[in-house]
């Protein structure tokens, strides 16, 4: 069979990338039931507490760029298995600690496995589907749906095994999933050929020096303020670390991030609106679930459930609709619609009351915001990666991968400052609390609005699902 053949296996190959993008998505869900637990165990102060889910997030940020380019270079499908061996480990590793740096070190693995698994996988992905307009949009409903699962299972099952077994399984379970993948794997994801490039180690160390001082940054801002030393000598250096990276691929010829990638049509749009689209989500996701805990009184596990409906309508309207959607209406209309609806749900939460119900007060604007999040996330990933070169496709998904993340802590940081604003001395904690909610809410709802201007101002119009085929 031609390299140039449709994959016969190619089905069963998106049934084991979408259920890496769930373990990956798993991964970043499922320890925050577990989170009381583990300081009980091993003694973390609350601000240390967080480094759980940074030390994850920095290295899975920083990395994915490199993650990328490795694919490349190397083969998406020895990083996609390599990126499994090493979060299988790294679970292990986290999983059985008995002390607060070994399940830091652990955390920070997971996010390198995570790393080279993301960008992989889309790649693949991409390869397996991008020459038929048709079979790539259903593809990619599968992916995002099973994102979506991932967060909701996350948060189920970090409540059920952290009460029934312990919080060392939330990552224990990792290592028979990777194991799975790694035995599976080999026998249904078909080798492509891989660039005979290299892989820079200075340019690497600079970008991933950058995006790393930017995402800590951003991070622990909250924690030493945003006009501090720290704060404003990390931004610094992270900018200068990125101007002299972005000076060297100028002038390589062998460039970690070439720059003639930022001529394929949309990229450049297509990954500025998805940094926006996870600054958006994620504060909606996070104070939603504040607000069903601290005002609604609802349990964590009740608060997962409460969410259920949100991913249920992503998951159908992912699968089922966003495709057909795309094909008819065009990437453009679908997406402006959708990041509409998400920032209108927003508007909605901004109101929020104190003495709301689940039904009346979050239950209609959840789903309108999984209709948008539905809507706008895989046109805006088609986006960002049409017109990139069959050699350059692990490059794109990990450069689109990466806009999401650092999109995402930053649009997070923000909000949560903003929120902490409407703290004072002489405001009742419950209704600072609200208010902090609903100010995080407008800001968000604001950030969605600023989306959707830059995708209609900027995406060209009369585009389909075809744009995105490679050749």
């Amino acid at each position: 069979m031609s390299l140039h053949d449709p994959d016969t296996k190619r089905w069963k190959a998106l049934a084991l990338l979408c259920a890496a993008q769930f373990i990956v998505i798993l991964d970043t869900s499922i320890i925050g039931v577990a989170l009381p637990a583990i300081q009980a165990d091993l003694g973390f102060t609350d601000d240390g507490l967080s480094w759980i889910f940074n030390a994850y997030v920095i290295a899975f940020g920083g990395l994915l760029l490199l993650g990328g380019k490795l694919a490349d270079v190397f083969g998406a499908r020895r990083i996609f298995l390599t990126g499994f061996g090493i979060l299988a480990a790294a679970s292990l590793v986290a999983g059985l600690a008995d002390s607060q740096a070994v399940l830091l070190a652990g955390r920070a693995l997971q996010g390198v496995g995570a790393a080279l698994i993301a960008p992989a996988a889309l790649s693949i992905l991409m390869r397996l589907f991008g020459a038929n307009p048709a079979e790539l949009g259903r593809a990619f409903g599968f992916w995002g749906a099973a994102a979506a699962a991932g967060g909701t299972a996350g948060v189920f099952l970090g409540g059920v095994i952290t009460e029934w077994l312990s919080w060392s399984w939330t990552f224990l379970v990792n290592v028979p999933l990777g194991l799975a993948v790694l035995a599976i794997g080999p026998a249904v994801l078909r080798p492509h050929p891989c660039i005979h490039g290299k892989v820079g180690i200075i340019d690497s160390a600079l970008v991933t020096g950058a995006i790393v001082a930017a995402v800590y940054a951003i991070v622990t801002a909250e924690q030493v303020g945003w006009q501090s030393m720290q704060t404003l000598g990390l931004l610094s250096g992270a900018l200068v670390l990125l101007a002299v990276f972005l000076a060297m691929q100028a002038s390589s010829r062998t460039s970690l991030l070439p720059l003639r990638l930022f001529r394929a049509p949309g990229l450049a749009i297509g990954n500025l609106v998805m940094s926006l689209l996870g600054a958006a989500w994620i504060p909606l996701w996070f104070f939603l679930n504040l607000y069903l805990q601290s005002v609604l009184q609802l349990s964590a596990f009740g608060s997962g459930l409460a969410l259920l409906p949100m991913t249920l309508v992503i998951m159908v309207f992912m699968v089922r609709f966003t495709g057909p959607l795309i094909g008819r209406y065009g990437v453009k209309r679908v997406m402006v619609t959708g990041l509409l609806a998400l920032s209108a749900a927003l508007g909605l939460l901004a109101s929020i009351p104190a003495d709301g119900t689940y039904l009346a007060s979050v239950l209609p604007a959840s789903l309108l915001a999984a209709l948008g999040m539905s809507l706008a996330y895989i046109p805006i990933t088609m986006t960002g990666m049409a017109g990139a070169a069959p050699e350059d496709t692990g490059l794109a998904s990990g450069l689109i991968n990466t806009t999401y993340q650092v999109g995402s802590a930053l649009g997070l940081a923000i909000m949560v400052s903003v929120a902490a604003a409407q703290v004072t001395a002489t405001s009742p904690e419950t209704v600072a609390t609200l208010l902090g909610y609903q100010a995080a809410f407008l800001g968000a709802a604001l950030v969605g609005v600023l989306a959707s201007l830059l995708a209609l101002m900027f995406v060209r119009s009369g585009g389909t699902a075809t744009e995105v085929a490679i050749g």
